[in-house]
């Protein structure tokens, strides 16, 4: 069966999604239960990304990348995924963060910074939520304050992709304490990961997502140039809140690749398997449940893909984001659920890939903002 077809996807967009599809069969999905089972990091593949040009490349054609639209990288989202979402996150998250520096960054940081991420020689990530904060991004209190031509950043930071392995991350740090202006509080600072005072560790294994690895990042007395801001200081909160409308459309696309793994897995167990002496896609039951999945799947889709239309043009952008966020990752979800029923016993096995994807579902309606503030985004959003 094919959900995953080209209708929605807009013409820029249906080479790079081709080759995704074409990498996803050749190097994802057949090491998919390998890396889940060791948990280790997937750098071959993650290599083999970079060299079928497909990581890192949103990043401007001025700084080495191929400048990949927001369609584009929702496309490459939706067949990555579909294969293994742990492995899918790593190859993502090489360059998270770094389209916040180019687009507020000054270009000599650009140039010292993107460049080797677009070429594929560092890997970066994003350091924002913190051990008891997670989504209220006005209460975050890693500090950075100013001592002469240097930022001192003091804290901790958890859940940050590639937090061990990166080469540099982008770190969100509160740098003032006006009560009356909390989201002017925030800056964005390019931070080296081998510099004194920054030290990660892995957090201990997942049940989910088992290829990506996230750190617990400690700032000890950390100190950057003071040229290492991005944009202007209190800027912060407003550079992320943009970053995300688009992150979140692409999140989206992690919940419709999850969901057409989750449907695919259902549809081909019904149809090889006998009950009381009929096919189990014969049964009224099952068939209402795989018509239920792939409704939600297509509307969840189609929602998905005109939230990158209206982000891509600025139009009721956090609108749209939160709610192809939402609906997204939620259909993934239902389908899995409606996938592991549908397959019996055998749900729970731990060698099934439906096992794997209903773990894995879970995950991505809490990153990028949990759910419920999508919910709140929607409602305070909503074009009137």
């Amino acid at each position: 069966m094919e959900l995953l077809d080209e209708r929605p996807v807009p013409e820029e967009a249906r080479e790079v999604k081709q080759q995704a599809r074409e990498f996803a069969a050749e190097h994802i999905a057949p090491n998919a239960e390998e890396y889940f089972e060791t948990g280790e990091y997937p750098y071959e593949v993650l290599d083999a990304g970079m060299d079928a040009g497909l990581v890192a490349q949103d990043i401007g054609e001025e700084y080495g990348g191929k400048g990949f639209s927001l369609h584009q990288v929702l496309a490459i989202a939706e067949e990555f995924y579909r294969a293994d979402a742990g492995i899918a996150l790593t190859l993502q998250l090489a360059s998270f963060g770094a389209e916040i520096l180019e687009e507020h960054g000054d270009d000599e940081l650009q140039e010292e910074y993107l460049r080797p991420v677009a070429t594929n020689e560092q890997i970066t990530g994003l350091a924002v939520s913190e051990p008891d904060t997670g989504s209220d991004l006005a209460g975050m209190t890693t500090t950075a304050e100013q001592d002469g031509d240097e930022y001192v950043l003091n804290g901790e930071k958890y859940w940050i992709g590639n937090g061990v392995e990166a080469d540099w991350v982008t770190v969100y740090a509160k740098t003032g304490d006006d009560e009356n202006n909390r989201y002017g509080n925030y800056s964005l600072f390019v931070v080296p990961t081998d510099i004194d005072g920054y030290e990660a560790e892995h957090i201990p294994e997942k049940m989910a997502f088992r290829a990506s690895k996230q750190a617990h990042i400690t700032f000890d007395d950390c100190r950057v140039p003071e040229d290492h801001l991005i944009g202007v200081e209190g800027a912060g909160f407003y550079m992320l809140a943009e970053f995300f409308n688009h992150g979140r459309v692409v999140v989206g696309g992690h919940g419709i690749g999850m969901a057409a793994a989750a449907i695919e897995e259902a549809w081909d167990f019904v149809h090889d398997r006998e009950a009381f002496g009929r096919s189990v896609d014969e049964f009224q039951a099952v068939q209402h449940k795989l018509a239920d999945m792939r409704t939600e799947f297509e509307a969840a889709r189609a929602l998905n893909w005109r939230a990158a239309d209206h982000v891509t043009s600025n139009d009721d952008a956090g609108f749209w984001a939160a709610m192809a966020k939402l609906k997204s990752t939620e259909t993934a979800n239902d389908c899995a659920q409606k996938a592991m029923q549908l397959h019996g016993g055998r749900s729970v096995l731990h060698d099934r890939r439906i096992a794997r994807v209903y773990r894995d579902v879970r995950v991505p309606v809490i990153y990028e903002g949990a759910n419920d503030i999508q919910r709140n985004l929607i409602y305070n959003q909503a074009p009137k």
